[in-house]
């Protein structure tokens, strides 16, 4: 199994569809996943952000308390699934009801979910969150894939592919990270 570190923040879309991608390549025997924190509100500080986003950024903060609450890599993956079939798949807000059932779901203490109004682990996701933009060397949006010594923003897949695509994926992605001076490769987006 090939080590990997996947950089997320669970408001992101694009994010949640390659998150499936690599834990399927995970389910599949090829990948190791570390899931890692990162957060679209700390890389967009300072910046102007449109008024209709702002409720998302909110919640968005709140869940990645939740998350960094949890240490344990399985758990932190079971979390991060029910919260985002909720919010992804089924269109739920990342409000305490949803926060409550996902944590309930991924079999965690219910005292849990107290982490979102915890500020004290701000400092524990912009720790996450500044080792993924030290790692790709500049700065760089959700998710963030480290293989080895390398990371790129992305991959970003859309549909997520199925399982021997999504194979292929990771063994050129695999391939890519023994090659010290790749650094970027981008295509359009497909809708979703």
């Amino acid at each position: 199994m090939t080590p990997v570190e996947f950089f997320f923040d669970p408001g992101c879309p694009y994010t949640w569809r390659t998150s499936r991608w690599i834990a399927d390549v995970a389910d599949a025997g090829a990948a190791a996943v570390t899931w890692r924190l990162m957060s679209l509100s700390v890389l967009n500080e300072g910046k102007e952000i449109p008024e209709e986003y702002r409720p998302v950024m909110a919640q968005n903060v709140r869940v990645l308390r939740v998350l960094a609450a949890v240490e344990d890599n399985d758990a932190r993956a079971r979390l991060f699934t029910a919260l985002g079939t909720r919010r992804h798949e089924q269109g739920a807000d990342y409000d305490d009801d949803t926060i409550a059932a996902a944590v309930a779901e991924a079999g965690l203490p219910d005292e849990t979910v107290k982490a979102a109004d915890d500020e004290a682990f701000d400092a524990l996701v912009r720790a996450s969150h500044d080792d993924a933009q030290a790692a790709v060397g500049q700065e760089a949006g959700s998710p963030i894939l480290r293989v080895g010594g390398n990371a790129w923003f992305g991959p970003v897949v859309v549909p997520v592919p199925e399982r021997e695509e999504g194979l292929r994926l990771f063994e050129a992605v695999r391939l890519l990270a023994d090659v010290p001076s790749f650094s970027e490769l981008k295509g359009s987006r497909n809708p979703f």
